[in-house]
């Protein structure tokens, strides 16, 4: 009978036991004076793997990733469950951040307070083999934006609910006086727990005036952002998701600026636009943790081997 590889064997036990809970914690992260309210779950007892940093979408909170509809839906307590440190951050504009910054912060700008955040983290915290961004909507803007300044820490990019050619109308997006067409957002209401429509009330917070001015903007800067990218890149759309299209046209040009990074796009069956608020987040999340696998395996792999003494040439 086949052996399991470690990370195999990891999520089949995660799956089939009852593993203590990790504690999934309030932090602030200090990027050059401004405060960033995060949330964060490490690994019980041992270092992590890796830190997964998640940033949320427009109109919502950090805690889009720890749903507590039901037990299992949430990437802080499986990420740490399986070795990793998971720390999601409010945005700029959003949490802590908000009083100093009311009307948000451009894209651009957005970049070097993520990286003076992360430095941040990394001075307090084992960061293990460096940081791989799990980003939904909005927040894949700012993961792509931010790619290049994080240089050699950066992992992987793992982007839900984002694409490059919108599916709506520029005017039908979330603005600062509302979160655009509420059932787009969601699909159909049988893909969530009934609890998750009540406890994400808790997560709704309102669109920054420059965040969602610079919205409808976003397919003419998206192919320069991509273009810098370097490291692999895996981008998933849901079942329902109704923002962005993802036919076989809108998926070629989504993929086609990533001169220098690989790049995959998936699909997740009986999902909305917010996959991690749904039925489907542990199946969705549990993918985001086999992809960090695949980015550390391809890190590793590319690494010069130290050649054993006396091993034959």
């Amino acid at each position: 009978m086949p052996q399991l590889s470690p990370v195999a064997t990891a999520i089949a036990t995660a799956t089939t036991t009852v593993a203590a809970s990790p504690r999934i914690r309030a932090i602030t992260l200090h990027a050059d004076g401004l405060p960033l309210s995060a949330l964060l779950a490490e690994p019980m007892d041992v270092a992590p793997r890796a830190v997964l940093v998640a940033l949320h979408g427009g109109g919502m909170r950090a805690g889009y990733f720890d749903s507590r509809a039901l037990p299992g839906l949430s990437l802080l307590a499986l990420g740490a469950r399986l070795g990793y440190t998971v720390l999601a951050v409010d945005r700029p504009g959003y949490g802590l951040s908000a009083a100093r910054l009311p009307r948000g912060l451009a894209l651009e700008d957005s970049a070097p307070v993520l990286r003076a955040a992360l430095a941040d983290f990394s001075a307090r915290y084992d960061t293990g083999a460096g940081f791989f961004l799990v980003a939904h909507s909005y927040g894949g803007k700012s993961a792509l934006a931010a790619a290049d300044a994080l240089g050699d820490a950066l992992i992987g990019l793992d982007i839900s609910g984002l694409g490059s050619r919108l599916a709506v109308a520029p005017h039908q997006l979330p603005g600062p006086g509302g979160h655009g067409e509420w059932r787009k957002h969601w699909g159909a209401l049988r893909l969530y727990p009934p609890d998750a429509f009540r406890l994400g009330q808790a997560l709704i917070s309102p669109v920054p005036e420059i965040e969602a001015a610079q919205g409808p903007a976003w397919p003419e800067v998206y192919p320069e952002l991509a273009a810098r990218v370097r490291v692999p890149v895996r981008f998933t759309f849901a079942e329902q998701e109704q923002w962005w299209r993802y036919d076989e046209e809108a998926v070629a040009d989504l993929t086609r600026p990533f001169v220098s990074a690989p790049v995959r796009v998936d699909h997740q069956p009986d999902a909305g636009h917010n996959i991690s608020l749904g039925w489907a987040a542990r199946t969705y999340h549990l993918r985001v943790c086999g992809f960090l696998e695949e980015c550390l395996l391809a890190r590793d792999a590319a690494l010069p081997r130290r050649r054993p003494a006396g091993a034959a040439v």
